[in-house]
């Protein structure tokens, strides 16, 4: 499908999506350093790990707010929000001494407000494709969200120690061309709006998720893929602390390669081969059925990250995160465009939302695994993330294709 034949909305998504994500990217995994150093490690870990339970809950009130109103308007107004917010964060950075109290109230507000979006935007996607061209979709979505995090990182790496100022301006400008670009372009298709069955508006949100809660295959899928995430998570947390503690340097030339150099080594390889073999391997595994493809990715996916977690030498972490990259490539267009197949049209917003529960539910077992390591050897973790994968791809693959056999 060509690019010009997808649906207007799909290119809005992606468009806007890419630029602000390329741009975001650069500045937000700074912000642990960046509190930090303005406050202490321990002030900087609470906070955050505070943010990442208020955004759980915001996008789960998000979902419901995107079934119940217009999604257009929710996006205009969350984005105008979220610009506005990156603005106040680039005045609270211009005296000597950085308004902190007032950097961390809007990074707060920026954190609500685009929780409160997302579940809309997920929506829209699955609102404006087809079961036919949705793994076409997510597969182009992937890559994008790849290339732009790869930028991002490069801008970051640029400019974030010298020219921070600049930086939270240039994320300004951008964020405040989203809201003007959704008023323009967006088309909202979403017709069917969720009736509010209580007159509390608490009991409707919640009486809401027992739906999509007490949809078992669904539930399955979203536990299902927390699992898997989470291999992938601890490469950045687990696998980040035990590298540099006890990878052992390696010269090439007069380039040494210390634990941090190669994690960050892992993360390039990952992005570039998702940016040079996504739209390859898409096209390679259309030619199968779709249990073959995801049970085939999840099996190599599984044997990369299981080796990665333990593995100290050089030329075995480079090979097993290639191998844990492909298979991710194989699997991942095959889980997105499913999962959206089974989500009932008229609450998209709500199904969307918890099905973020993948995502914080993975960065929590992450975090949660660097304890655990403090406890465990190497290979005691690899074994306990081989049985995580190992209950991740049942559920998965139960979820996704055991729910049609018994209808």
């Amino acid at each position: 499908m060509a690019w010009k034949n997808y649906p207007q909305n799909i290119k809005v998504r992606l468009i806007t999506s890419f630029f602000n994500r390329a741009v975001s990217s650069a500045v937000m995994p700074f912000m642990a350093l960046f509190f930090a150093q303005e406050m202490s490690k321990v002030w900087a870990g609470i906070f955050l790990i505070c943010t990442v339970f208020i955004s759980f809950f915001v996008n789960l009130i998000g979902g419901y707010i995107s079934d119940r109103f217009p999604r257009k308007r929710v996006l205009v107004l969350t984005s105008f929000i979220s610009a506005l917010m990156f603005f106040v964060m680039t005045i609270s950075l211009l005296p000597k001494e950085n308004i902190i109290w007032l950097f961390a109230l809007a990074y707060v507000s920026y954190i609500i407000a685009s929780s409160l979006g997302r579940p809309a935007m997920h929506a829209i996607i699955i609102d404006s494709t087809t079961p036919e061209n949705r793994k076409e979709v997510y597969a182009l979505d992937y890559w994008l969200v790849n290339l732009s995090m790869a930028i991002g990182a490069a801008l970051g790496g640029l400019l974030y120690i010298n020219h921070q100022i600049e930086l939270f301006a240039l994320l300004t400008f951008t964020s405040l061309s989203l809201p003007i670009a959704y008023k323009i372009w967006l088309i909202d298709e979403h017709t069917k709006k969720m009736e509010k069955k209580h007159k509390n508006v608490f009991v409707d949100l919640v009486q809401n998720y027992k739906v999509a809660f007490q949809d078992r295959p669904f539930t399955k899928v979203v536990i299902g893929s927390m699992l898997i995430f989470a291999a992938e998570f601890t490469l950045n947390s687990y696998i980040g602390v035990r590298l540099a503690e006890t990878f052992k340097i390696v010269h090439i030339g007069d380039f040494e390669v210390a634990g941090v150099r190669m994690l960050s080594i892992l993360n390039i390889e990952n992005m570039l081969l998702v940016v040079c073999f996504t739209f390859l391997i898409n096209r390679f595994t259309d030619r199968f059925s779709k249990k073959k493809v995801l049970l085939s990715g999840l099996i190599i996916y599984s044997v990369g990250y299981i080796t990665v977690t333990s593995a100290n030498t050089w030329y075995i972490l480079i090979l097993f995160n290639f191998i844990a990259t492909i298979g991710e490539l194989i699997y991942s267009p095959v889980r997105n465009a499913e999962e959206a197949n089974m989500i009932p049209a008229d609450k998209r917003g709500s199904y969307s939302a918890f099905s973020n529960f993948s995502f914080s539910g993975a960065d929590l077992i992450a975090r949660t695994s660097i304890i655990i390591g403090a406890f465990l050897i190497p290979t005691m973790m690899s074994v306990y993330i081989g049985i995580i994968l190992m209950i991740g791809t049942v559920l998965l693959y139960t979820g996704l294709f055991f729910r049609r056999a018994r209808h």
